[in-house]
């Protein structure tokens, strides 16, 4: 089966892009930031090259905002939709596997889902119906399914130190086997800026 690795993106737009970073950067610092992990993952996705990448952005893709966006010619924009977070991830996932596809979906929150681990992750589908990058906070820096069921984005406590385990028990409930990968940081939080590679660090003396 073809993997898609779906991106969930928000425009770095100043005061609506990380705001809880602007405390800590600013909100034209907490949008440079963003601007730059939303780079990051482009690059790494594609670098991957392990099945077609597509940016799934709000707002959606006819917005001005993404007009200036730099982003790579013939990547695949598509738009979020309403509700809340377990709603769109929900279409997207729905969408690849009666598609015929396994799905990786990913934000761009986390600088350390390099090529490599991307690429370990899609295997990992091959032979698991579920595979899953932890984070430090509780929640998930990467969620693939070969498999889909709505129970899986139902009633979660987003946002909060419970989503990968509330995830993980939905799994089991469902008989679905899981591979779970080793545990990342996002930067989501003043005190995640420690775990920014050096690479991107030059944003917090901007």
């Amino acid at each position: 089966m073809k993997t898609r690795i779906m991106v969930f993106a928000k425009a770095p737009q100043a005061g609506r892009a990380k705001t809880r970073l602007i405390p800590a950067l600013g909100p034209e610092g907490a949008a440079s930031l963003a601007e730059r992990l939303l780079q990051l993952t482009i690059t790494q996705t594609l670098a991957a090259k392990a099945g077609p990448v597509e940016l799934c952005v709000t707002p959606d893709p006819a917005d001005p905002v993404w007009r200036t966006a730099r982003l790579p010619s013939g990547l695949m924009l598509s738009a979020q939709g309403e509700g809340d977070l377990g709603e769109r991830l929900t279409r997207a996932a729905r969408r690849c596997i009666e598609n015929g596809e396994t799905v990786m979906l990913v934000g761009t929150d986390c600088p350390d889902l390099t090529p490599q681990r991307l690429q370990a992750a899609a295997m990992a589908l091959e032979s698991h119906d579920v595979v899953i990058h932890p984070a430090a906070d509780g929640g998930y820096t990467l969620l693939g399914l070969r498999r889909f069921h709505p129970r899986i984005f139902q009633d979660i406590a987003w946002s909060t130190d419970s989503v990968a385990h509330a995830t993980l028990c939905r799994c089991g409930e469902l008989g679905w086997s899981v591979h779970e990968a080793d545990r990342l940081h996002d930067i989501d939080q003043p005190e995640d800026l420690v775990h920014l590679p050096e690479s991107l660090r030059g944003v917090l003396h901007a």
